[in-house]
């Protein structure tokens, strides 16, 4: 928790370290991306910096305060408050999350768990709540709306990274399998009949966005007028 909550270290005099907490996180970002999770190590990333491993841990004690490190540089900053509604605010909110899943899929594990949260990603938090703070739904309500946002964000980024595997071919093998069975699954057939001729396009984080903020508006509304 100090090395996310903590005051960054004074400067000293003489010659500035080769090392940071923020660049060993930055080249565990490096591998994460193109490798997954799965392949970090302390030693992989002391030989991506030219370094030992015992010389990493002047700087970051083990691996899980390394992928702290890594999840607050990678979700950084969250998006500027825009002008407008809180729904027009909560929905860019909900796509710019997505799209932080989908540039760092290995987010997707990392943020799962107890775990230690540092100020980056609490500014997301305190950016999607402030856009609710002047409705009439309870602080618990408001916490609540975002964590089904940003579930949905995550589930829909959890299909992406799944579809980029050989198991995406699932649902062209089960249109398949529904146009022999169709006598069996009716509704199942007519409905990815119906995507096929539509061209198959997934607005599966779209819809889901406008369901959610479409029942948050309905909620809002009975508070501001209950008769």
């Amino acid at each position: 928790m100090r090395l996310l909550w903590g005051p960054p270290p004074k400067p000293t005099r003489g010659p500035k370290p080769a090392l940071s907490p923020a660049g060993i996180a930055e080249a565990g970002i490096e591998i994460a991306d193109s490798e997954g999770l799965a392949a970090l190590s302390m030693q992989r990333i002391a030989g991506a910096l030219g370094y030992t491993k015992m010389s990493l841990y002047r700087y970051v004690p083990g691996k899980a305060e390394l992928i702290a490190l890594m999840v607050e540089q990678a979700m950084g900053e969250p998006p500027a408050s825009q002008e407008g509604d809180w729904r027009g605010q909560l929905g860019d909110w909900a796509r710019r999350l997505y799209a932080v899943f989908a540039h760092h899929p290995w987010l997707l594990d990392a943020t799962v768990g107890p775990r230690p949260i540092g100020p980056a990603e609490v500014s997301w938090m305190e950016r999607g709540v402030s856009a609710l703070a002047h409705t009439r739904l309870t602080g618990a309500e408001q916490l609540d709306a975002l964590a089904l946002l940003a579930g949905h964000a995550r589930g829909i980024a959890v299909q992406a990274r799944a579809s980029s595997q050989p198991e995406s071919q699932l649902t062209a093998v089960l249109g398949e399998l529904m146009t022999t069975h169709r006598d069996r699954f009716p509704a199942v057939a007519t409905a990815m009949a119906s995507v096929a001729e539509s061209g198959g396009q997934n607005q599966a984080l779209e819809f889901g966005l406008d369901r959610i903020l479409a029942g948050l508006d309905a909620l809002i509304a009975e508070r501001a007028d209950p008769c």
